[in-house]
């Protein structure tokens, strides 16, 4: 027993003295380290994980943006949806500069908007969309081609009479790209009947937008939003974040500073080739401010065949322009001088498939050249009958005469008809319209008639000496009978609809264009040929 004590002494000992240097290690480690921190920020210890770090993004409480989105809202539904809460805090903390911008640039374009918007009768609410186009900038080209504060693209301008060449592109007119803007949108409402669907549909067309529909099955932008592209899906919310931001922009600590205001101007009409600055050399009126008031205007020169364009020029320096008209405009009408080495040609452009001879007789300066061959009687028949005709006919001269007789109409108006409907379906101008009734407001009633007065020419065959005989006459019958036409056509590209199609075409209508076809419903196919006169 005292053997065993004995060893387990001499055990317990040895295991002391072994410990020791360890312990004593450990302590020097321990001081080194007094006042330097943690122990996980010891660069010998790699066995200790850091903990988390935690970063605070800012964002928009969701209840302020559904209550003040509530209040905001008018006749376009303010939705809050997850997208909507993403662009408010993008623009509220990320992108306050970009706030600031349009906060800016508001008061140069807003009230031509808001005058526009009251006049077609359509939501005041919609002039926000023109910041999501184009951030307000009237020279805004996107890479699809599409310009202006209104962003429409080239084919659709064309459909709604915006003027383009080489020289003027009126989609960056802040008054005609508005205008044409409002008679869009509220046609696609009326296809739609829902502000949302006509909104997205005015970004990715309606027949995009009808895909959609059929494909998800929904009647409404966020039951359709993920069958929709992924551009327009965020087109929709960042019309809504930019309604809030503009009302609220204030509650967020933006303000803006340096504000765009309309310069007071008056108008010349241009007539000739023009150079613009020459105009602002010798006129003394700043290039920058010519260009900004005339953003239409593509480039510094307006070419020859120029005819009264109305030219907006500061009135501040309208006055001095004025007292030297003369010589200012005789500056800027000089053509530059041709250095007499130098050979002018004029190009014509050819499409690249232009293989047989119709381009090139369409491009002659030749009149003849446009004559089409169907435009000729053909036949040995027709020919024998014009020969009969001229020989009834008395020797003696006579004329054409063109007259041109008031026509009165009267429509009656019916539910859901405007004034602008009404003046569009006619071809007649609104104050015209309103005149010719004794109106002083767009405010119509069911029931009401209206009168419409339009111009109607009558064609009448008259000799120099009396009203003619009846073998005139008779010879006009066989001219008129003899003549042929030939069918026009439209080739069906993709995005087209029966709508837009019609509007290319004076006095084609929908239900004229699809009875020509023999169609029965409204889908169209890429390719297709469609007869439009």
């Amino acid at each position: 027993m005292k053997y065993l004590n004995r060893c387990l002494l001499l055990a317990g000992l040895l295991s002391t003295t072994l410990s020791l240097p360890r312990l004593v290690q450990a302590a020097h480690v321990g001081a080194a380290h007094v006042g330097a921190g943690p122990a996980w920020q010891s660069e010998q210890d790699t066995t200790i994980v850091k903990k988390d770090t935690v970063a605070m993004v800012p964002t928009v409480p969701d209840s302020v943006l559904k209550e003040r989105l509530t209040k905001l809202q008018k006749t376009i539904p303010l939705n809050y949806h997850k997208a909507v809460q993403a662009y408010v805090d993008y623009f509220t903390f990320r992108k306050a500069s970009t706030t600031k911008t349009m906060l800016e640039r508001m008061p140069l374009f807003f009230p031509l908007y808001e005058r526009v918007l009251a006049e077609y009768e359509l939501p005041d609410e919609l002039k926000y969309l023109s910041i999501v186009e184009s951030a307000l900038n009237p020279r805004a080209i996107s890479h699809a081609g599409a310009g202006g504060l209104w962003q429409i693209m080239p084919g659709t301008g064309r459909d709604l009479k915006l003027y383009q060449d080489e020289y003027v592109d009126e989609r960056m007119d802040p008054v005609k790209a508005t205008v044409a803007a409002c008679k869009y949108l509220r046609d696609l409402y009326n296809i739609f009947g829902d502000w949302e669907l006509a909104m997205a549909a005015y970004n990715c067309g309606p027949g995009t937008v009808k895909r959609a529909m059929r494909r998800s099955g929904g009647d409404s932008f966020y039951t359709i939003y993920d069958a929709l592209p992924k551009e327009t899906r965020g087109y929709v919310p960042q019309f809504v974040a930019f309604a809030y931001m503009m009302n609220h922009a204030k509650d967020h600590g933006i303000i803006g500073e340096n504000f765009d205001a309309p310069i007071p101007s008056d108008t010349i009409h241009v007539t000739g080739y023009f150079n613009l600055e020459s105009f602002a050399k010798h006129s003394t009126m700043p290039l920058a401010d010519l260009q900004k008031m005339n953003p239409a205007i593509t480039t510094t020169i307006l070419p020859e065949s120029t005819h009264r364009y109305p030219l907006r020029v500061p009135r501040q320096q309208y006055a001095y322009f004025n007292s030297h008209r003369r010589a200012i405009l005789d500056s800027s009408n000089r053509l530059p001088v041709a250095m007499a080495h130098i050979l002018l040609a004029s190009v014509e452009s050819l499409p690249a498939n232009a293989n047989d001879g119709t381009a090139w007789a369409d491009l002659s300066s030749n009149p003849l050249a446009r004559i089409n061959v169907t435009d000729v009687p053909t036949q040995a028949t027709d020919q024998l009958a014009l020969q009969a005709a001229e020989e009834e006919a008395d020797e003696e001269p006579t004329e054409v005469v063109v007259t041109r007789k008031p026509s009165k109409q009267t429509y009656t108006v019916r539910r859901g008809d405007n004034l602008i409907s009404i003046a569009d379906r006619y071809h007649v101008d609104l104050y015209d319209l309103k005149r010719w009734n004794h109106l002083r407001s767009n405010a119509l009633r069911q029931g009401q008639k209206l009168t419409i007065l339009k111009e109607v020419a009558e064609t009448t065959t008259e000799r120099l000496a009396d009203q003619g005989t009846a073998k005139a006459q008779k010879k006009a019958e066989v001219v008129a009978q003899t003549k042929r036409y030939k069918p026009r056509y439209h080739k069906v590209q993709s995005g087209d609809t029966l709508w837009n199609i019609v509007q290319r075409y004076d006095g084609l209508t929908i239900e004229r264009l699809k009875k020509m076809n023999h169609m029965r419903t409204n889908q169209l196919r890429p390719g297709q040929k469609l007869q439009v006169s």
